[in-house]
């Protein structure tokens, strides 16, 4: 048998990707379940979009390209930057990779080494804490709980940053709680870096365009323009032009950096899908009309949500300025027994009792490093949502 590596020894699966695949399996077999464990939009990617990748197609635009992107895709990520952002790049400060996990992949591989340090606000998203571990750092979880609507608070980085952080991973809106923060609650983060010119900057904006009840977003290089030599700005067109599957991810930042983090890309993957990349000029570059009416129906659906999970008693949940998620605390319900007789011990617990015994399936809060919680994704039809709430709350019901 093949000897495996001490590094994967650190690592584990994704949850969100294996509670994604049961219910699939539980599906296929016949069985009667609503999955609100994916993090995907359920619209199809905009027509424009689809033409564009199969006039690449159509084109022969299908050989290699530059290991981390056309110099077509890279413009278009600046003239983004600027539009959305007011912030300037040349395409010598930007990459391109297979996805927004690529792009933050590459980033920790290039910069980390052995004892460094990386501070991430828990609840985070899955893959941040493994990565820093494949990376050979060490993940410092600075919990930002219920009671600050799940934000972190500028006393809990300032204690959380050591003499070995190099990097502060940073996301808003969040997966998985849907917070977004502030202009004035991003700046107050922004001055606690700015008295710890060793600590870089690793953003998350993936999320960016889907925001609600007037909510504006933000970005540290934006908020604090003298961190902008050690900011890692990272996005992509995954979330906000549903294009999940093409798997396209992109980041600004300073040349040296995205040398390096171009030489990984050259001995791994080396480039993106080309199709994928035209694609990605076209959605970065044409028409924006469709995010707000895919936003209105994303909103409606966290209402719908909202008060579905609000009426049960032992579930409380923030309203979330952004994203497509909800993070219920369960802390009422942690020490019941369902209708099946199993003790809800933990949130994980919870979540297998209630794809077991009411065909629903969620995201266990212990995955996302905050618990007694789950998330749910409302990136599913109405119908399915309402059916879903009306389970969950027949489920708790019952509960003893």
């Amino acid at each position: 048998m093949i000897s495996l590596s001490a590094t994967l020894a650190r690592v584990k699966p994704s949850p969100t990707m294996a509670i994604t695949a049961l219910s699939q399996e539980m599906k296929a077999a016949g069985k009667d379940v609503i999955s609100l464990s994916a993090g995907e939009p359920d619209f199809p990617t905009p027509e424009n979009i689809r033409a564009a990748g199969i006039r690449a197609i159509e084109e022969g635009k299908t050989r290699y390209t530059a290991p981390d992107g056309i110099i077509e895709l890279k413009e278009a990520v600046c003239a983004k930057f600027a539009r959305d952002n007011g912030l300037e790049y040349t395409p010598k400060q930007v990459s391109i990779g297979t996805g927004g996990k690529q792009i933050l992949y590459n980033a920790l591989m290039a910069t980390l080494n052995a004892g460094d340090e990386v501070v991430i606000p828990a609840p985070y998203w899955v893959s941040y804490p493994d990565m820093v571990l494949l990376a050979g750092g060490e993940p410092v979880i600075a919990p930002a709980g219920i009671e600050t609507s799940f934000k972190l608070t500028p006393e809990a980085l300032e204690a959380a940053i050591t003499p070995k952080t190099r990097w502060f991973i940073f996301n808003s809106p969040s997966n998985p709680t849907g917070a977004g923060y502030s202009w004035d609650e991003l700046k107050a983060l922004t001055d606690v870096l700015m008295r710890h010119p060793h600590v870089w900057v690793l953003t998350d904006d993936m999320y960016e365009h889907l925001a609600y009840d007037g909510f504006e977003f933000c970005t540290p290089a934006q908020v604090e323009p003298a961190l902008y030599d050690r900011t890692l700005t990272c996005n992509g067109v995954s979330k906000a032009y549903a294009m999940t599957g093409w798997r396209i991810g992109y980041a600004g930042g300073p040349e040296t950096l995205i040398a390096a983090m171009r030489k990984i890309q050259s001995q791994s993957t080396s480039n993106p899908c080309t199709i994928s990349q035209w694609a990605a000029v076209e959605a970065l570059n044409g028409t924006q009309a469709f995010i707000a009416p895919n936003n209105e129906t994303f909103r409606r659906r966290r209402d719908l949500v909202l008060e579905g999970l609000r009426a049960i008693d032992g579930i409380e949940c923030p309203t979330p300025e952004g994203a497509f998620y909800v993070y219920p605390s369960i802390e009422g319900l942690i020490g019941k027994t369902t209708a099946a007789g199993t003790r809800l011990d933990t949130d994980e617990t919870f979540a297998t009792a209630l794809l077991e015994e009411a065909g629903v399936a969620v995201v266990f809060g212990a995955a996302f490093g905050l618990s007694p919680a789950f998330r749910v994704s409302y990136a599913t039809s109405d119908e399915a949502l309402q059916e879903a709430c009306k389970r969950i709350a027949n489920f708790c019901a019952a509960l003893t």
